[in-house]
């Protein structure tokens, strides 16, 4: 069985961050056991209102991850999934986690969720955007921006359409599955995978959009890619299997008048999800 170390927000009411990620993990494919260190504590995504609860003091989040690293926990950790974080300090803290997961156990997968903003605006603190690519994406063996994060990652870039996202995440020189893309089919979203590996093209994996679609898809995204690469999949399989797994996670969930990611109910659909189209894209 594999162990994920997942450092996100704890939302106690809503599908969303870290605690999606820690449920798609642990329902997914090989049952993969989360290791969860929050970075804000929230009773629901702000989306709704005020949230209530707080950050987690960068001392708090220090001593939570000596307490894993006591325990051994470091030395068999798989993987590394990172996602929202409320201050710079605690993106020191994750980057030096990832390098202590490494020296204990070199191989470790390091996935970077860049949650930092959505539909064209940041929402992240001063500093932390800047933090996460100064710290983090020299760390990460696979990026899972969307399309807003991605132009945050690659300032200047053209990201409003399929080529211009292809050339921002090639850029990166990582393996990238960037959310949300547009696409010229109305009524249908795409995600794009791009391996350094396969230089000059990408796969488009196209899927139908939900008007009404619940928050948190970009967290179940990299969660279920993660889920897929710790497990054996290959690049190119695991982020058709995450597109697919999200698209109909979401159709379920809006078929159910469900507020949130019905991420419980449709588990099923993280396993065994109908496909969706794949299309080949070069730039």
């Amino acid at each position: 069985m594999a162990m994920v170390l997942v450092i996100g927000s704890h939302v106690a009411g809503s599908r969303v961050g870290g605690t999606v990620v820690t449920l798609a993990l642990a329902l997914g494919p090989g049952a993969v056991e989360p290791v969860h260190v929050p970075t804000t504590l929230l009773g629901r995504h702000p989306g709704w209102g005020p949230p209530g609860g707080g950050p987690v003091s960068t001392q708090l989040m220090a001593g939570m991850l000596e307490g894993i690293e006591a325990n051994g926990l470091l030395s068999r950790l798989d993987a590394v999934i990172t996602g929202y974080f409320t201050s710079p300090g605690q993106v020191e803290l994750a980057a030096d986690a990832i390098d202590r997961a490494r020296a204990a156990r070199p191989g470790v997968l390091v996935l970077v969720d860049p949650v930092m903003g959505d539909d064209g605006r940041r929402y992240v603190a001063d500093g932390v955007a800047e933090a996460v690519v100064a710290r983090l994406l020299p760390r990460a063996d696979v990026l899972t921006p969307n399309v807003t994060e991605l132009a945050i990652l690659c300032p200047g870039a053209d990201t409003g359409g399929v080529s211009g996202c292809l050339a921002a995440a090639r850029s990166l020189g990582r393996r990238v599955l960037v959310t949300s893309v547009p696409v010229d089919r109305a009524g249908h979203l795409a995600t794009l995978w791009v391996d350094p590996a396969q230089p000059g093209a990408g796969q488009l994996l196209v899927h139908a959009a939900e008007a009404a679609a619940p928050r948190g898809t970009g967290d179940l995204a990299a969660a279920s890619l993660l889920a897929g690469l710790v497990t054996g999949l290959d690049g190119a399989a695991a982020a058709a299997r995450a597109t697919a797994v999200v698209a109909d996670v979401v159709r379920r969930s809006v078929l159910w008048q469900a507020e949130e990611l019905s991420v419980v109910a449709a588990r099923d659909s993280l396993i065994a999800a109908p496909a969706v189209e794949m299309i080949e894209v070069a730039g």
